[in-house]
């Protein structure tokens, strides 16, 4: 199978990777213990970790994975340029 099927390039793939990996990761800090109501309340589910940085480290890695989705591919234009010359 040749580069040439593939509608992203190297350079997509491994931002895209790359997002994926910060939105997990954002993910990630989002979690902890909840509050139930046996044990009471739980001041941690308002930690700042958990509604200011993880939903920012959220939001990165969305842009970036459509920055990575966006971004033209130097196969794409090569490939279309020579497709034009003929």
């Amino acid at each position: 199978m040749s580069s040439n099927n593939f509608a992203l390039g190297k350079k997509n793939l491994i931002i895209i990777g790359i997002a994926a990996v910060i939105i997990l990761i954002g993910f990630i800090l989002m979690s902890g213990p909840g509050t139930t109501v046996e044990e009471g309340f739980n001041p941690d589910i308002f930690s700042p970790r958990r509604i200011k940085v993880a939903p920012i480290v959220c939001m990165i890695g969305f842009v970036l994975m459509i920055f990575g989705i966006l971004i033209p591919s130097k196969n794409k234009k090569e490939t279309n340029d020579s497709n034009q010359n003929r």
